[in-house]
């Protein structure tokens, strides 16, 4: 008998451990799926979609955040008056009435029909009481600010898949950082198969988005919004933009093209509305190019601001063409300084001849010719430089004075503001602190990305921009009390293999005060028609919003 009862209890004892075994599998191993498949015999996995972060300016205000909206659905089980709502419904919400009926004739219990209806829209629909009827919130964008920096801010579309999606600037550029994370939930039905929205699951996965703080400041933008989009008409030009920065971090103060769009309504406008031109259109700068050729040739001590030009008495022939200045006036023996004043071609022909074609690629890359700035907006372009064995004599001698080579106005700004800071380069950005959705702010710090001259170098410079503001062709226009540096430019427009000389870009350049500089900007506009030239149109544009920007820092006049 002994035998038989261990083996017996043997037995038992193995059955227990196997009884043991399949309630551990089904009650821990395979729980969470068995209550989901148990779950779904009474409700649906519904998408949960995050908060989308908001979008403050340098002062706290959000210039983009969110609304709330609704999604209208319906489940067509429980709709009694077919005929009656889908008459209601077409008419409240403006649907097409055979997209409604077509909605409302499926076999399902839930059957989305519209989304982002506003809050006055759903109480309309509330009132109504339609039976079958229903809401999911959603969250859609709003503008407090209304257009203000559009085209810095970009707008949120719908991808291929039907879901938010940040398009241009930095909807574009930060669209995951902001858009968050979405997540998954069981949306639990009563017995009818209506969804009761309190019963959600809460372990969605779902993560907010984290909101940008900005460094752009709202009174500049602003002010540069409204004298751009005054002077574009008052100048009869196609276009115009305006970039302000602070030179010492690399912050983007304000930014602003005109025409523009309204993020709220962009499907309204053509898509060459949406991009920022400033950062997504190359030119030829002409004349304000010339601190930077400058720049390079008093770093490498080839010239000093006294150095004559030995070959400025009158035009220059070089590899077959003739080039000639501006308004064809020749200053013989002019010096460095005054061919900066007087904007002389042939002066900056004989720089760049010292300079060379290595040195003169050199120095451009140092300042970020030829390449992206880095900024933080989608779509930034860059035109590259030549090779150094592609270049002729007569491209070395028209890159003196700013034609053969384009730039993007982030690319100019940023470069000229490396003068204002003491020759150090920084890296422009719009971002200036990010705050995730737990309210912790992480600050980005300001980055220099090169040194392309001494502080001696940009000190020299600066000041001979300042006696270019005081003595040159846009003195006219000069702030009293204020020691701005600055350079015009008037760059003729290439057509069809040669420079058309009736259509031009008007632009200024500079930076205030120059000992000090609290801000560097960048005035251009697109084909003027009242004036073409730079001194006549971008320089009083510059001025006025450089006289406002001094007053709002309360920097007060201290002499030329």
């Amino acid at each position: 008998m002994t035998w038989r009862y261990r083996f017996t209890f043997l037995i038992l004892i193995l059955f227990y451990l196997l009884v043991i075994g399949r309630l551990f599998y089904w009650q821990v191993v395979k729980a969470q799926e068995l209550s989901t498949l148990g779950q779904l015999q009474y409700g649906r996995t519904v998408t949960v979609f995050p908060k989308r972060g908001e979008i403050r300016s340098s002062d706290g205000f959000p210039i983009v955040t969110n609304k709330i909206s609704y999604l209208v659905f319906a489940n067509p089980k429980e709709v009694k008056d077919k005929s009656k709502t889908i008459s209601l419904l077409s008419q409240t919400l403006s649907l097409d009435v055979a997209s409604v009926s077509a909605s409302l004739a499926l076999d399902k219990f839930w059957v989305p029909l519209t989304s982002g209806i506003d809050t006055q829209a759903k109480a309309k629909l509330d009132r109504l009481n339609l039976p079958g009827i229903g809401f999911e919130q959603q969250y859609s964008r709003f503008y407090p600010e209304a257009s203000l920096a559009a085209q810095l801010i970009g707008f949120v579309g719908k991808d291929e898949s039907g879901e938010d999606k940040g398009y241009f600037g930095l909807e574009g550029y930060y669209n995951r950082l902001l858009k968050g994370k979405t997540g998954s939930a069981v949306q639990i039905h009563d017995a009818f198969g209506k969804p009761i929205l309190a019963r959600l699951n809460q372990e969605s996965g779902q993560i907010d988005g984290s909101s940008l703080i900005l460094s752009l400041n709202r009174p500049i933008q602003f002010l540069v919004e409204r004298v751009l989009k005054e002077s574009v008409d008052k100048f009869g030009a196609t276009s115009g933009m305006v970039g302000v920065m602070n030179p010492k971090t690399g912050e983007i103060l304000a930014m602003a093209s005109y025409p523009t769009f309204d993020p709220r309504s962009y499907q309204d406008f053509s898509e060459n509305f949406y991009k920022n031109a400033f950062i997504s259109d190359t030119y030829e700068p002409g004349s304000t190019f010339k601190p930077l050729v400058m720049s390079a040739a008093l770093d490498a001590k080839l010239v000093t601001p006294q150095t004559k030009c030995t070959i400025c008495s009158g035009p220059v022939s070089i590899g077959g063409y003739e080039l000639h200045t501006w308004d064809d006036k020749y200053f013989k023996d002019t010096t460095m300084t005054e061919v900066i004043q007087h904007s002389d071609n042939t002066g900056m022909i004989f720089v760049a001849e010292r300079l060379g074609v290595a040195r003169m690629i050199n120095y451009l890359e140092k300042f970020g010719i030829g390449n992206t700035t880095g900024v933080d907006l989608q779509g930034e372009v860059s035109a590259a430089l030549k090779p150094e064995n592609q270049w002729y004599a007569v491209d070395l001698a028209t890159m003196g004075f700013g034609q053969g080579v384009s730039v993007t106005p982030m690319e100019l700004l940023t470069a000229i503001s490396a003068i204002a800071n003491n020759g150090k380069r920084m890296e422009p950005h719009v971002v200036s602190a990010v705050e995730n959705p737990d309210g912790i702010v992480v600050k980005i710090p300001p980055r220099v990305i090169d040194t392309p001259v001494s502080p001696e170098t940009a000190k020299v410079m600066a000041e001979i921009m300042v006696n270019a503001v005081n003595k040159g062709e846009a003195s006219w226009t000069k702030l009293d009390g204020y020691r701005v540096a600055g350079k015009t430019g008037t760059a003729s427009i290439p057509v069809n293999g040669h420079y058309d000389p009736t259509k031009t870009i008007a632009s200024f350049v500079g930076f205030a005060p120059a000992d000090d500089p609290k801000f560097s900007m960048i005035v251009i506009l697109n084909k003027p028609t009242a004036s073409i030239y730079g001194a006549e149109t971008a320089a009083p544009i510059f001025f006025e919003i450089a006289k406002n920007i001094l007053s709002y820092y309360g920097i007060p006049p201290s002499g030329q």
